[in-house]
């Protein structure tokens, strides 16, 4: 019994010791050597603090952003608001620096050409998967690698098909002439009104991918869009503080409320999905909207190689389904409302959109042919982007040892690509780059950026968004019809506040004066 004890206690102790030794060579002696080698290469940046690195005054910096509001008119405030730490530690350390991501050092890239080797080499630079919690807004598509990107995006790629999304314009003309119609409403008795278009875009865009994506079935899809609106406000305050493996497990009040609205949001998927496939299997299926197109890609894959593995499993449809959600919605929520508190600020490009709508539609139906003829809708939309896009930053990691532009990168080290301090830095966009003109873009991107990767509200390279065309034109349909029936200018209520909540979004609301035209 003596020689069996001691054999256990001397096993214990091991795995005590060799625990420790992994945890102390994690937190301390592993970042000390990265530092080391990333700073002997000319990478400035603070020095590695025990466990949270950076991760106190990332936090710190980014709530007394939130009790400040900026200037409209003053650009350059734009990214100090944001990304306050990013724009502190461009301005202190340089171009190329380094930040902690607690124990994880990020090096921060803003040279066009290595951001292109970074965006198109995307099997060396892969997405980060330092805190786990993101998963429950999203995974699918934008966050799997490698064959399993592959099979998922071919299976995905016939929805956003040209021809598919030209399918789905009256249901984003049904959507957006609900919403305009409630304006309508509302300024009829006295030809103009204040509102808070915030909410009403917010409504907008759940309601569009709530049709799109489940046809007949888009009410049951409102309740998802709330949901994963309340988990979009936990996903982000989880990233301000420092992520320990693990913790995400604990019963915490928030760990609790986020694992309940991911179990509610993929069982309603999930119900949407099992009906559809009911209906399809008595050939009563929809096969014009999101869903539909990809559940008979994915069964026409399967029937062709006989093999249930080329396909997506109801997991995987569920994880895309809340993709397109957050994503879909997110997205052209921020675009929208940007693009109208821009236009009520810079009159003169409001009128010249408006004369350009009304001269390319007249009263004739909404169809894809002619929005394609907005070409000052377009460059204004683009510069929207630049300014105000709606998500800041990229990150990816490096999984072995690797160089990118005579840089060494060991095995384990983040990149940020900062998108937002890219969009406005003076360098690459010329002495005007923190000002609203859209006419930058009036001979289009390439020639905007000098065919340089400087550019990239969507992402960019074979991982570019691949709902960028469809978020594009519902952002059109729902502009032209605002611009056909309302001018509009800023409440003198309104309060400049760009407000990261993942995407980003105006703290206190978009207070408008609408005028009935």
């Amino acid at each position: 019994m003596d020689a069996v004890t001691n054999i256990w206690v001397v096993s214990c102790a091991v795995v005590v010791v060799l625990c420790a030794w992994k945890m102390i060579n994690m937190v301390w002696l592993r970042p000390k050597q990265l530092e080391k080698i990333l700073k002997n290469q000319g990478f400035n940046g603070n020095k590695y603090r025990l466990l949270f690195g950076d991760m106190k005054e990332f936090s710190m910096m980014f709530q007394q952003s939130k009790s400040r509001h900026i200037n409209i008119d003053d650009g350059e405030e734009v990214p100090s608001q944001v990304v306050p730490f990013h724009h502190h530690s461009l301005q202190k350390h340089g171009r190329s620096y380094i930040t902690w991501m607690g124990w994880n050092p990020r090096v921060t890239i803003m040279d066009p050409d290595l951001i292109k080797e970074i965006l198109t080499k995307f099997t060396n630079f892969q997405k980060t998967r330092s805190n786990p919690l993101v998963k429950l807004i999203a995974t699918g598509l934008v966050t799997y690698e490698g064959d399993q990107w592959v099979k998922n995006r071919k299976l995905i790629n016939p929805a956003f098909h040209v021809e598919k999304l030209k399918n789905m314009v009256p249901a984003f003309n049904l959507s957006c002439s609900e919403m305009v119609g409630k304006w309508e409403k509302l300024v009829s008795s006295k030809g103009s009104c204040e509102l808070d278009v915030w909410p009403h875009l917010q409504a907008l865009t759940s309601d569009v991918i709530s049709r799109t994506a489940f046809g007949s079935s888009y009410k049951d899809g409102i309740r998802i869009f709330e949901l994963i609106r309340e988990q979009s406000v936990h996903i982000m305050q989880a990233l301000q503080s420092l992520y320990i493996p693990g913790s995400r497990f604990l019963p915490t009040k928030r760990n609790r409320r986020m694992k309940a609205i991911d179990k509610e949001v993929k069982y309603s998927i999930r119900s949407i999905i099992e009906n559809r496939l009911k209906e399809m299997k008595a050939g009563e299926g929809n096969y014009d909207d999101l869903l539909g197109i990809m559940l008979e890609s994915n069964i026409k894959e399967v029937e062709q190689h006989q093999n249930k593995t080329h396909g997506m499993t109801i997991n995987e449809v569920i994880e895309e389904c809340k993709l397109f959600y957050f994503a879909g919605q997110e997205t052209t929520a921020s675009l929208l409302v940007w693009t109208l508190i821009l236009l009520s600020r810079h009159q003169e490009w409001q009128s010249r959109a408006r004369e350009e709508v009304l001269n390319v539609f007249g009263d004739k139906d909404m169809d894809v042919d002619r929005l394609n003829h907005l070409k000052v809708v377009t460059m204004i939309l683009y510069e929207v982007l630049r300014l105000y896009p709606p998500f800041v930053q990229i990150a990816r990691v490096v999984d072995k040892d690797i160089t990118l532009g005579g840089f060494l990168l060991p095995s384990g080290v983040q990149i940020g690509l900062p998108i937002m301090l890219i969009h406005y830095d003076e360098q690459l966009w010329g002495s005007d780059a923190n000002k609203f003109n859209p006419d930058r873009f009036s001979q289009g991107i390439s020639k905007a950026t000098k065919n340089q990767v400087i550019y990239f509200p969507f992402g960019w390279g074979p991982r570019i968004c691949i709902g960028q065309n469809f978020a594009l034109l519902e952002a059109k349909i729902a502009l032209v019809m605002i611009l056909q029936r309302f001018s509009f200018e800023l409440s003198p209520s309104y309060t400049h506040a760009p407000n990261q909540v993942l995407s980003l979004q105006p703290r206190y609301g978009a207070h408008l004066i609408l005028h009935k035209l």
